[in-house]
């Protein structure tokens, strides 16, 4: 089996090797090729991930290499994990909405949208060709953010064997295992929405739903893990996605980022840190301080879901799929984040119960959201993106969204090529 990964230059790759070496015994890979553009960088990630799995004494063929092509020839599974225009393009993301007063984050409001921009079209070059080169059914599991509109960008085009994967799930899994004091495999966890916006509204050990138990005995707990105060949580009787916060508390957030430095400056001084002990030679496995990267636990996420599919293991993993009448109230052809059964044909949403308002009006508001910012990102055309804005609830006010535009198209100019000829198509 040859397994690829796209943007292996990523700090997050020792991570994805440590997955692989978990899961060989049901995932036999016989070669890992790691493809990166930045081919110095990729020798420092690369070299770091053969000595892990010489360490392992796992037998796989590590395979570094600048081109795509070479990379997806046969590829039997390809996982994307890039960032198109790097830290300097996520800086952009996270500093130019604060110019109007908005929420600045990478994978929401304006911010995210500008990211959705730069990344959909790549990645759907990267599945088209990977559909041309690949191994006939080739897999892709995509970790790339903004995580639910790539996977709806490449479901709409027709690359069915597409899964988009993010870690909240398994984050609040071994989180409430640590909680419970209790094996991680005892404990499965029940998120329902969309990507980056999602709620658990169930906590099973052994099969038995012991959130109500959790908010009435471990409320001081969830409250320190997450930031919600107790008295939110008691409303929605369920664990918000972190990332709710941005909505829930927005003008708190706005004000806090105006007096501390961009996330994406902390990442950068981490990834130099990090780079720098990967160039360790003596250095044999994933250094703590991975952790601090953010995304814990995505890539052995990723590769388990691998595995699940390769080995027709019926198993339930939480990811991004069509929606099929799932979510009463969204249209099927959209996407949502929910558990699913993973077998050789795919993924199959598990059941859910319908959405209280609370829930269900801000879920619509947000798909609607992506369905015109993916289409914008495979258009090039300004009036959906305006609309896309106009439509995302912590936007919604058209002079926000004309004070936006401009800074968006222009801070992203160089990756934003199917903007350059089309501006105001219908």
């Amino acid at each position: 089996m040859k397994v690829t990964v796209i943007g292996a230059g990523s700090t997050y790759t020792p991570e994805l090797v440590s997955g692989l070496a978990q899961q060989h015994h049901r995932l036999p890979i016989q070669e890992l090729v790691l493809m990166d553009t930045d081919g110095p960088r990729l020798e420092v990630v690369g070299g770091l991930a053969r000595r892990m799995l010489t360490a392992q004494g796992l037998p796989v063929k590590v395979r570094l290499t600048t081109s795509r092509s070479e990379a997806l020839d046969g590829a039997d599974a390809v996982l994307i994990q890039l960032r198109v225009g790097g830290q300097k393009a996520r800086l952009g993301d996270e500093t130019f909405p604060g110019e109007c007063g908005c929420l600045g984050q990478e994978t929401t409001g304006a911010g995210g949208a500008a990211k959705a921009l730069r990344t959909v079209p790549v990645i759907l070059d990267i599945a088209d060709e990977a559909r041309r080169r690949g191994a006939p059914g080739v897999r892709i599991i995509d970790f790339t953010n903004p995580v639910g509109i790539v996977t709806r960008s490449l479901l709409d085009a027709g690359h069915d064997n597409a899964l988009g994967l993010c870690n909240f799930a398994i984050g609040v899994q071994r989180w409430a295992a640590g909680a419970l004091g209790v094996a991680a495999d005892r404990v499965a966890v029940d998120p329902v929405g969309l990507n980056h916006f999602s709620w658990v509204r169930r906590v099973l050990l052994d099969g038995e739903d012991v959130l109500p138990r959790m908010l009435d005995q471990h409320m001081d707990k969830i409250v320190e893990r997450y930031g919600f105060p107790a008295d939110l949580l008691g409303d929605l009787g369920a664990i918000p996605s972190y990332y709710l916060r941005y909505y829930y508390f927005h003008d708190q957030v706005v004000a806090e980022q105006r007096e501390q430095p961009p996330r994406a400056q902390v990442v950068a001084d981490v990834e130099r840190t990090l780079l720098e002990m990967y160039a360790d030679e003596s250095l044999t496995e994933r250094p703590a301080l991975l952790e601090k990267r953010g995304g814990a636990y995505y890539s052995e996420a990723a590769v388990a879901l691998l595995a699940a599919a390769v080995t027709d293991s019926g198993e339930t993993h939480v990811v991004n799929v069509r929606n099929n009448g799932t979510i009463a109230g969204l249209a099927d052809d959209d996407v949502i984040e929910v558990p699913c059964r993973i077998d050789a044909a795919g993924a199959t949403p598990l059941p859910q119960a319908p959405l209280p308002d609370e829930m269900r009006g801000p879920v619509q508001a947000v798909t609607a959201y992506e369905r015109l910012i993916s289409r914008a990102a495979v258009t090039g055309e300004e009036r959906l993106l305006r609309k896309a804005l106009l439509t995302h609830p912590l936007i919604g006010q058209y002079p926000l969204v004309q004070g936006l535009v401009p800074r968006l198209l222009s801070t992203g100019a160089e990756h934003l090529t199917r903007f350059s000829g089309v501006r105001n198509g219908v």
